[in-house]
């Protein structure tokens, strides 16, 4: 057996440290110098909008291009849409309607027919013709109006030149036949009504000019050909995502079967 330590002799503990190895202050210090401090982050810059600094609004306006208007050709409407469009359609549906002559004669004849209506409503007359007379008023201020506005630029699917041309050619004949029949009627004419027949003439007299300016206005114009021929459909190619069905294969031609009684 091995012998007993002694009372005095203890055994030094090799895992604690004695009190006289402890490290000095400075060495403790010198060995919390040798990691890295950590690098405090710099404050966040303020982020100024662009708008909040002076003079680059300006600067920005100005160094932007401006977007060049479209050039549109002046006897076509081009490209022009909303405003623009109903400013340019309104111009020029005027100048046609005015310097060819259509708002002249028109307005003319409403005014015949309006002093003729007046002189009618102060004496006995046939119904018919008062009639006739505010029929033709109501639709020579429809055209009127049509043309000033340009209403008929935006409804294509009339030919407007056409209907107005049958417009006059009927106004002419109603008007000469309420003038035959308001003189058939009446043996003895007051002024009054004498004034108003010469004036229901003088009003189907321009209708007749307004035709002559309706043919000048379709002189040198011709239909285009086909133009009411429908347009080719469109055909059809093979459907995307399905392959075409292979051709099934043909049978073979079956004897034919032997008849009952023979062999």
């Amino acid at each position: 057996m091995a012998p007993k330590a002694a009372k005095g002799d203890k055994p030094a503990k090799g895992d604690k440290p004695a009190k006289g190895d402890k490290p000095a202050k400075g060495d403790r210090q010198a060995a919390k110098g040798d990691k890295p401090a950590p690098v405090s982050a710099p404050p966040p810059a303020k982020d100024q909008p662009a708008k909040d600094q002076p003079g680059e609004d300006e600067d920005d306006e100005a160094a932007a291009p401006k977007k060049p208007k479209s050039v549109q050709p002046k006897h076509e409407v081009g490209t022009r849409k909303g405003c623009r469009r109903y400013r340019w359609e309104l111009k020029d549906s005027n100048k046609e309607f005015w310097l060819l002559g259509h708002a002249e004669v028109k307005i003319l004849s409403v005014v015949c027919l309006i002093v003729a209506m007046m002189l009618f409503s102060s004496l006995t007359v046939h119904p018919i013709l008062k009639l006739i007379i505010t029929m033709e008023i109501s639709i020579f201020s429809f055209f009127i109006l049509l043309y000033s506005f340009a209403i008929n630029r935006y409804i294509p699917f009339i030919l407007w030149p056409i209907s107005d041309l049958f417009n006059d050619l009927f106004s002419f004949a109603f008007l000469v036949g309420a003038m035959v029949f308001a003189v058939r009627s009446r043996q003895s004419m007051h002024l009054h009504y004498l004034l108003g027949v010469i004036l229901m003439g003088l009003a189907a007299f321009f209708a007749f000019i307004d035709v002559c300016l309706q043919r000048n206005h379709f002189r040198g114009k011709r239909a285009k050909k086909h133009m009411l021929v429908p347009p080719p459909g469109k055909e059809k190619g093979p459907q995307q995502g399905k392959e075409p069905e292979p051709a099934k294969p043909l049978e073979a031609a079956k004897p034919p079967e032997p008849a009952k009684g023979k062999k």
